[in-house]
């Protein structure tokens, strides 16, 4: 069976905050890696609108706002002027991993592991998913989060994006002031930086240096 990838993600966000941390934009998009970036204007307390996958069984994602796509896979685009190439990784929060995985997997979705460690943000669980060049990494929020909530009856939703760069310092260095500090990825060899605030994003965004050579491929 063909595996899922990813068409287009819907950003609730202005396309020139963007244009401004140097994304090439084309209109209202912006294509990273493969992937397309549809920028549909600031709505409050939403990031990540939706998204839209090729080859996907069903849309019902455990609330993850989905359509499916027609379109043929795409070739990478160039570079952008920060130095991003890719996105690594798209990031979802869920209060309950169990059923958001069972979800993911009866729509087609390839499961590549279960992470039974802690985050530094205090997470303990991850799981990740194979889509194409890109992979999705469900997150368990902590249980105080969770009972916060009401419960894990609560639906999954996106939160972040992490981007692959070539040279991390000199992206760095093209955003400012608007990047955090360098310091080491979770991924051994791998370093990250993240977006700050003062950006003015509607979507957490971190940079990453490329895989290590020797990193396992997901």
């Amino acid at each position: 069976m063909p595996t899922p990838t990813i068409d287009e993600l819907t950003i609730a966000d202005e396309p020139e905050r963007w244009a401004a941390l140097g994304f090439a934009l084309d209109g209202e998009t912006s294509r990273i890696g493969a992937v397309t970036l549809r920028f549909a204007g600031a709505r409050p307390g939403t990031g990540i609108a939706g998204w839209s996958l090729r080859e996907v069984s069903r849309t019902e994602l455990d609330g993850l706002p989905t359509a499916r796509s027609q379109e043929p896979p795409r070739e990478p685009a160039p570079a952008h002027p920060n130095g991003v190439l890719a996105i690594d990784h798209v990031v979802a929060m869920t209060p309950s991993l169990e059923r958001t995985v069972a979800a993911l997997q009866g729509a087609g979705l390839d499961l590549r592991r279960i992470r039974e460690e802690p985050t530094a943000a205090g997470a303990p669980r991850q799981a990740f998913f194979r889509l194409g060049a890109e992979i999705l990494e469900v997150v368990q929020e902590p249980e105080e989060l969770v009972t916060a909530a009401g419960g894990a009856d609560g639906p999954v939703r996106f939160w972040g994006l992490a981007l692959r760069v070539g040279d991390l310092d000199e992206s760095v260095a093209a955003i400012a002031p608007h990047a955090g500090t360098i310091r080491p990825a979770v991924q051994p060899g791998r370093r990250i930086a993240t977006v700050r605030r003062s950006a003015g994003l509607a979507v957490p965004l971190a940079l990453m240096s490329m895989p290590a050579p020797r990193e396992p491929v997901l």
